[in-house]
């Protein structure tokens, strides 16, 4: 696994697990994962299907037992009673199809020890906010799966919990309905309110999160923020010719990953820049070579997106 350099700044860890294990038969579907959501932050939990990610969250939550490790709560076992703080969505939507929204969320809002009252004002400020308060007295069946999905990201929020663990809260949802969600879990995390979620947008997890956890066939490959997880890898550079850049390949000190008809992505061989932010020796030299054999369209250093981060450490 690569576990990064944690950055300077302390922020107290509030909700972790210690080597959490579950098997299902034979299978080994979540093996000794070890992770930290610190208060105040948005943590991005990514791998692909089967990875692991679900089952965790609900052994997080306590809807599946625990074969190994343990989950933690401001550093002691977390108890029922923390986890009924606790705002959770999971994979599964559990709404009830055949009941009116805003009962639903009062509902909802009673088993998390709320009153009455102050459910059905909570519920009615957000229905406001996500573009449903004409839609309180539907029953929820008469819903699009978007307008759905708001309605589980209510009831996930609606008791003002002390930490979230969402299982693809933006899953279906439109632009709009994505930024009014992100608004209202980084206001949650200026408060110190930790966040765990999940997500296959890997853009959207780029932009929003202040750390990532990568796992890939039921471990953690990868933990860190994405300036961490990118500070991992090789600086790669992109040069852009008039003409074929196939010779690349020939440069030494130069690790060609791709080219692709004018344009090459390359590696130094002969290590990174320096602290002046000079560029290495070997990237000067295939510069000064493009120059010499054809018309330089472009030369600068590659920002990797996130999904190729991930492809890496997950392969």
């Amino acid at each position: 696994m690569i576990r990064l350099r944690s950055v300077a700044r302390s922020v107290a860890v509030m909700l972790e697990t210690i080597d959490l294990t579950r098997r299902f038969g034979p299978v080994t579907a979540v093996d000794k994962v070890s992770i930290s959501v610190r208060s105040g932050e948005l943590t991005g939990f990514v791998g692909g299907n089967g990875a692991g990610k679900t089952t965790t969250m609900r052994m997080v939550m306590g809807v599946l037992g625990i074969h190994g490790g343990r989950v933690t709560w401001q550093g002691r076992d977390v108890t029922a009673a923390d986890r009924r703080r606790f705002g959770y969505m999971p994979e599964e939507r559990g709404l009830y199809p055949k009941q009116g929204v805003l009962d639903q969320l009062v509902y909802l809002g009673q088993l998390a020890g709320m009153s009455a009252v102050a459910a059905r004002r909570s519920a009615a400020g957000l229905l406001d906010r996500f573009g449903l308060a004409d839609r309180a007295r539907d029953k929820v069946e008469k819903l699009s799966l978007g307008n759905q999905q708001r309605v589980q990201i209510i009831g996930a929020v609606l008791a003002d919990p002390v930490a979230m663990v969402l299982d693809e809260p933006f899953s279906g949802l439109d632009p709009t309905a994505v930024d009014a969600m992100a608004d209202l879990l980084r206001e949650h995390t200026r408060r110190g309110v930790p966040v765990l979620f999940s997500s296959h947008q890997l853009d959207l997890v780029d932009r929003l999160c202040d750390r990532l956890v990568i796992m890939a066939r039921g471990r953690v490959v990868a933990a860190g923020t994405v300036d961490e997880l990118r500070a991992g890898f090789p600086p790669r550079h992109r040069l852009v010719v008039a003409g074929d850049a196939g010779w690349t390949r020939d440069v030494r000190g130069v690790h060609v990953v791709d080219v692709d008809g004018g344009t090459a992505l390359v590696e130094a061989e002969d290590g990174d820049p320096g602290a002046d932010g000079q560029v290495a020796a070997s990237l000067q030299a295939l510069l000064r070579e493009a120059v010499r054999r054809d018309t330089v369209l472009e030369f600068g250093p590659v920002v990797p997106p996130l999904s190729e981060l991930y492809r890496e450490v997950a392969a």
